[in-house]
């Protein structure tokens, strides 16, 4: 991953107060910008990025290739956010045999409706992990 890229994702989740932490000492409105400089990275066409930044897990779960063609795929048709609010924070712990998996979960979902679909609400979800390093990291987004 180029290192401007690398500097940038760090900043995004840094500056969020995300660093070495558990889930319970991270405050809800520091994932929440955390979450939405996710998917302000997604409204950019960058969801490549984000992918290069994501744990583990979520790379070897997903090719980047196959990734970024999700999301521009599902977004594609809905044109550009127009008004996008959180909603609510959810924090999960996950047992797994796969050490990559198995952890701590933070994901927030928006509602965000978008100029080519203006009388629809849809849910956006992205998803955060605390790795095996105490650091967080993107895993996942889900529109819906």
């Amino acid at each position: 991953m180029p290192r401007t890229i690398r500097l940038l994702l760090a900043a995004a989740l840094l500056w969020s107060g995300f660093g070495p932490a558990a889930a319970q000492d991270v405050e809800a409105s520091d994932m929440v910008r955390g979450g939405m400089q996710a998917i302000l990275m997604i409204d950019q066409g960058r969801a490549g990025e984000l992918w290069d930044g994501a744990t583990a897990a979520t790379r070897k779960r997903v090719a980047r290739a196959d990734f970024t063609g999700q999301v521009a795929r599902s977004r594609a048709p809905l044109g550009a956010p127009r008004q996008r609010t959180w909603v609510a924070v959810n924090r999960q712990v996950v047992t797994d045999p796969d050490g990559d998996t198995a952890g701590q979960y933070v994901s927030i979902e928006y509602e965000t409706r978008f100029t080519d679909k203006p009388e629809r609400t849809l849910r956006e979800l992205v998803s955060f992990h605390l790795d095996s390093d105490r650091m967080w990291r993107f895993s996942g987004y889900v529109l819906r």
